[in-house]
């Protein structure tokens, strides 16, 4: 027998939980991160954020997000979109 565990309807997805982390770090502007340092903080594994960051480009209107440069890993900045 296995047991399946389901997300309940009060706590946020990963992408959300993402979105919102983001979001706050940069409400007062730039925010430049590397996923391996944020991973703990919110969660999620660097490859996770690696993915939704790509997901969260395309999709959080409040924010914007460029891939920002390449250097033993992906270096993203975030900004309030208000502010771009």
């Amino acid at each position: 027998m296995s047991a399946t565990v389901h997300a309940s309807a009060d706590s946020p997805s990963k992408e959300e939980r993402l979105k919102q982390y983001l979001a706050e770090k940069a409400q007062d502007g730039e925010l430049y991160f590397k996923s391996k340092f944020i991973a703990d903080e919110v969660g999620l594994s660097p490859k996770e954020i690696g993915a939704l960051m790509v997901k969260l480009r395309d999709s959080a209107t409040d924010l914007t997000i460029e891939k920002w440069s390449y250097t033993s890993a992906t270096t993203w900045r975030i900004q309030p979109a208000d502010t771009a």
